[in-house]
């Protein structure tokens, strides 16, 4: 993740932290430095962010815990300045199982809020909300409780891509298929959020900018599964490229450039022997002329780390794959002999193609 900071694993996932991250915590010091504040003041102020984002990842990796009972992997959990998402390689397939993961994330709050809620009544702290009026050390606790109480109901607002959107599919499921019930959903979550833009206006600003985020999530989320939808059922063999664009690891970079410059192919198979050794792409050949190695050979700069897919797999197991290599060359597999390759670019003609002969029967 080139965008993100890797800082280290929790429960065997990977915890990133996006490059804008830090932007949050300079705003809060200069608004409060404006503000007029005390240092010490600044620094509970940032020391609450922090404590408010280890929440966040708390709630996400229920996510990903209640995921990994029903074999669902999590890539990772990146944090956001406005919030934090765990990467599942899948939702569950089964209502009653995403229902379950959606709801891990907003019952990890409320458990936190009652733990902080304990904590606070054996330690003789206040636990009245109305004195709330400034953050210090003195009602820390309780403002770290009421912010979990806010983002349990924030995230059951039953709108994608919050955890209330995925719990209302879930819910429709039940009764119907998981189009139709995404579909269902992602309108009521698009009612919502024009709602957002539109008191936004009048009230508060960044109402209007959750609700663009709302909208668009759903817009995704509808489009994701209007794709999974037409391609369940097919196989990898129907799209595979059998016309095999192929260079030897012993060609020169100059050899590998003529090639891409003679033809509409961006990914290359690397041979050795006639044996697949490795893959190579356009951005590949690219940054190594920067690097001037036009004389060198394609097995210095030649991607080692092959992927292979069996033809008989559904096609839905490849867009998850490109979803996570995008720049790979799948290379595909008939009983152990090489079949073919596939790549996103021909995964996206494939999908326009299913997405139009969809549209075509439907009318």
């Amino acid at each position: 993740m080139k965008s993100s900071l890797y800082i280290g694993k929790i429960a065997g996932i990977g915890l990133f932290i996006h490059w804008t991250f830090p932007i949050i915590i300079i705003w809060i010091i200069i608004s409060n430095l404006r503000s007029g504040l005390s240092g010490e003041q600044i620094l509970w102020s940032v020391l609450f962010v922090l404590a408010l984002f280890a929440c966040v990842t708390l709630h996400e990796l229920g996510h990903a815990l209640a995921a990994k009972r029903y074999q669902v992997r999590t890539k990772d959990i990146t944090l956001y300045p406005i919030g934090g998402v765990a990467s599942l390689e899948r939702i569950p397939d089964k209502p009653v199982h995403e229902l379950v993961v959606a709801l891990a994330g907003p019952v990890v709050n409320f458990i936190i809020f009652i733990l902080l809620l304990l904590l606070m009544q054996v330690s003789n702290i206040s636990t009245d909300f109305a004195t709330i009026t400034y953050l210090g050390a003195d009602n820390f606790l309780l403002s770290l409780a009421a912010v979990n109480v806010w983002l349990a109901v924030f995230n059951l607002i039953p709108a994608f891509p919050m955890d209330g959107g995925r719990i209302l599919r879930a819910l429709l499921s039940l009764k119907w298929s998981r189009v139709v019930a995404t579909n269902v959903a992602t309108r009521i979550g698009q009612f919502i959020a024009i709602l957002f833009v539109f008191f936004g206006f009048f009230y508060n600003p960044f109402l209007v900018f959750i609700g663009l985020f709302v909208f668009l999530g759903a817009m995704a989320e509808s489009q994701q599964v209007q794709t999974e939808s037409v391609l369940k059922g097919h196989r990898v063999s129907e799209l595979v490229m059998r016309q095999i664009p192929v260079i030897d690891k012993s060609a020169t970079l100059s050899e590998a450039v003529k090639l891409l410059l003679d033809g509409q192919a961006k990914n290359f198979l690397v041979t050795e022997e006639g044996r697949p050794f490795g893959t190579l792409n356009r951005d590949a050949i690219i940054k190594a002329l920067s690097e001037k190695k036009e004389s060198g050979t394609l097995e210095a700069i030649a991607d080692t780390d092959l992927i292979y897919m069996e033809h008989t797999e559904p096609v839905e197991n490849l867009l998850q794959l490109l979803s996570q290599h995008k720049n790979a060359l799948v290379i595909v597999n008939k009983e152990g002999v090489l079949f073919g390759v596939v790549d996103l670019e021909n995964l996206m003609e494939y999908i326009m193609i299913r997405n139009a002969s969809s549209q075509g029967r439907k009318t």
